[in-house]
C-alpha cells in the first residue's frame, strides 16, 4: 500500500465525543499545542469505528491512525469502547496484510478531563509515525 507519504506525516484521530474530544476541545481552550498534522474526527462513540474506516484513512494518506475512547469502566454507550478494542487486533492483522506496521494504529483512552493525556497521545503518535517512515521500520 504505497499511500503513506514520507516527510508529510498526517495521523488522523478518531475522537468519542464524549471523552477524546471533550479533551480535545479543553486543549484548545487551554491553548495547549500538538502538531499541526494531527486531523480529529469526531465519533460519537469509539465502537463505532469500524475497521474499514481505519484502513478507508490510511489508503488516503494517512501515516497513522489513533482512536481515542472513554475509559473503561466509563463509556456513555456501556460498552463501545470494548468493541473498539476487541477490533484492534483485526485491525493490526489487515494492516500487517497491507505491508504496513501495525504500530501505526494505536488506541488511547482518555477522560474529559484529561487534556494532557490527549496532547501527549497525539505528539507521541506523530513522533513514532516520523521514526517509522524514516526507517525505523
Amino acid at each position: 500500500m504505497g499511500s503513506v507519504k514520507r516527510g508529510k506525516e498526517r495521523v488522523v484521530v478518531f475522537a468519542c465525543h464524549w471523552c477524546a474530544y471533550s479533551a480535545a476541545d479543553l486543549a484548545g481552550i487551554r491553548r495547549m499545542e500538538y502538531p499541526e498534522s494531527v486531523h480529529i474526527v469526531r465519533v460519537m462513540c469509539s465502537g463505532m469505528v469500524h475497521p474499514h474506516l481505519v484502513m478507508e484513512a490510511f489508503s488516503l494518506g494517512a501515516s497513522g491512525v489513533l482512536v481515542m475512547g472513554c475509559r473503561p469502566g466509563e463509556c456513555h454507550y456501556k460498552d463501545g469502547n470494548l468493541k473498539a478494542d476487541a477490533r484492534r487486533l483485526v485491525i493490526h492483522e489487515m494492516l500487517e496484510t497491507m505491508g504496513l506496521d501495525p504500530e501505526r494504529f494505536r488506541m488511547v483512552w482518555c477522560a474529559s478531563s484529561e487534556a494532557e493525556r490527549f496532547v501527549e497521545a497525539c505528539r507521541d503518535m506523530v513522533r513514532l509515525v516520523r521514526t517509522l517512515d524514516n526507517g525505523g521500520n
